[in-house]
């Protein structure tokens, strides 16, 4: 054979082998692409973006929970989160949670979903780091109308994997009306969880209910009422209030009972317990004189454990005294915030030495929504302010959440989800006069948390997108026809920093609680579990990388 004819036809069988290594690294990087896309299908951005779970910082863990240890929450585990909203004057301040991006540049959000499912998530807290609770399973929605629940669970941090669950009850069997239910960790570790007239001591590390009693409800049908407000006093005692029923309405949750509202049933009037956290006897009953459909606060006033409840026309100051185990009225503290047309007093804020309400909790299309300040020390001291103008001929306006507050800053923030805004306001410690200093257009029916040390405070607010631009915003409320993300503002000017996915809503009334190591929990209503979200500096020229 020719010296040629050898050279062509060993160059011949490189140029095979190569077209066919090619061939078969280019078919599998096709393939690969080709399963990335089908894995992808149906993820977010965000979820792109983290393609995995987020345990956040974990050099933080330690800090964080030291920070915190050095914030008095008598009666509530001492964790970043172990309460409902943050301490027992349910503040929404979180000083110890710690926000991973950057406040002059470009930042990215990750978000991964939890690995299982919990269906009408509530609330969720912290315990130690690495644990979650979760409370759900007591939000209907048109899939699934009559929940299962409530139930509480206890899951990994990070995945979600759940660790175990606890039903506490199931309406379609009992027949209950069931409302959201709230969710605090004692400072023993354990949990108190109350639904309908029931109550309920959970083991925290293991699930097992240890104690169970039955509640008085007072006035009203056993059937109307739910002890879904529980907080703890500063003597460890557990101190309830009923949210209850219009008589007659056999609607199921929060929005349930709005209906009502709006066809003009009555509710009846709302009790006040006391209750031991460990036996969970019923240490005394006070019965109020109207419905106060708004969780209370407890706080501290002249050295008494000091309750300030938000009712349907009035609000007013109760106390507790641990000596004679007995709950009494202060007839010196009472005040009537709404103006015609105004709707509930929500459920108040603690600014210091004033008290702070936020107005429409029920809704209204006659007046707009306001906030409302008293003097703690004279409840004749009042002042005014409507942050959003006057309400606009067939506009709504509705303001479900307390307002928030930052006692350290002297600013408050109001939630109209009807007009959708939200406004900055700064309160006057002196004076209490209110001026408003930004309004962002933002529709929200949920908490207002802030995270961060006093100089580098964080909103946190989340927005909602109606999936049909034009459709009436009360009719996609309660429908559920929208979908929701989180921003994560300049809590002095409202800046956005932030913002994440559009995921499924929220749970209305819910908390977009911080985690350890700089994470969020979003927790959906009609969404498959929740959503890990974490947010740190974009990579990029913008930001110098």
């Amino acid at each position: 054979m020719k010296k040629s004819t050898i050279i062509t036809t060993v160059v011949g069988a490189v140029i095979v082998v190569a077209l066919v290594i090619v061939y078969r690294l280019g078919g599998t990087l096709i393939e690969a692409k080709i399963e990335q896309k089908a894995a992808n299908l149906g993820l977010t951005p965000n979820q792109i973006a983290a393609h995995g779970p987020l345990p956040g910082d974990v050099g933080l863990y330690a800090k964080e929970l030291a920070c915190q240890s050095q914030i008095p929450t008598p009666g509530y585990y001492s964790s970043l989160n172990g309460a409902e909203i943050s301490d027992s004057e349910r503040s929404g301040v979180f000083p110890c949670a710690t926000f991973l991006g950057a406040f002059d540049k470009p930042n990215q959000v990750y978000a991964w979903r939890s690995a299982d499912d919990y269906p009408g998530i509530s609330y969720i807290n912290n315990r130690q780091p690495g644990e979650i609770y979760i409370v759900g399973g007591e939000y209907p929605t048109l899939d699934d109308p009559v929940p299962v629940g409530p139930y509480l669970a206890k899951a990994d941090a990070a995945t979600g994997k759940e660790i175990w669950r606890t039903y506490l009850d199931n309406a379609n069997a009992s027949g209950w009306l069931i409302g959201s239910t709230n969710l605090n960790i004692l400072d023993n570790g354990n949990l108190a969880l109350a639904w309908s007239n029931q109550i309920v001591l959970i083991d925290g590390d293991t699930g097992l209910i240890l104690k169970h009693n039955t509640l008085p409800t007072g006035e009203a049908p056993a059937y109307t009422a739910n002890f879904k407000h529980l907080t703890i006093a500063p003597d460890r005692t557990l101190i309830m209030k009923t949210q209850t029923r219009p008589v007659g309405c056999t609607e199921q949750g929060t929005v349930g009972i709005i209906k009502c509202i709006e066809k003009g049933m009555k509710m009846p009037n709302s009790v006040l317990v006391a209750v031991n956290p460990d036996t969970l006897e019923a240490l005394d009953m006070f019965q109020l004189p109207e419905p106060a459909p708004s969780p209370h606060i407890v706080t501290t006033f002249e050295g008494r454990i000091a309750i300030y409840i938000g009712m349907n026309e009035s609000a007013r100051r109760y106390f507790w005294d641990p000596a004679t185990k007995k709950l009494s009225a202060d007839e010196s503290w009472v005040i009537h915030p709404m103006q015609k047309g105004q709707t509930t007093a929500t459920a108040p804020t603690a600014m210091g030495d004033w008290v702070a309400f936020q107005l429409n909790g029920a809704g209204s299309t006659v007046k707009a929504s306001s906030i409302l300040v008293a003097d703690a020390r004279d409840a004749k001291r009042m002042k005014v302010v409507f942050p959003f103008g006057e309400l606009k001929p067939g506009e709504w306006s509705f303001a479900p959440p307390k307002c928030g507050g930052d006692p350290d800053n002297h600013m408050i923030y109001s939630a109209d989800m009807g007009v959708g805004k939200v406004a900055g306001i700064k309160l006057d410690p002196n004076s209490g006069e209110l001026k408003t200093m930004f309004v962002v257009d933002d529709a929200t029916t949920t908490f207002q948390p802030l995270i961060g040390p006093k100089d580098q405070r964080v909103l946190l607010l989340t927005k909602m997108k109606q999936n049909v631009a034009k459709e009436p915003s009360k009719l996609a409320l309660f429908t559920g026809n929208y979908k929701e993300q989180l921003t994560w503002r300049d809590a002095a000017t409202g800046k956005i920093l932030a913002e994440s996915d559009f995921f499924e809503p929220l749970t209305i009334n819910s908390l977009t609680p911080p985690g350890f190591g700089g994470r969020f929990y979003f927790p959906t209503a009609a969404g498959k579990g929740f959503y890990v979200l974490q947010v740190m500096p974009k990579a990029g020229p913008d930001n110098g990388s």
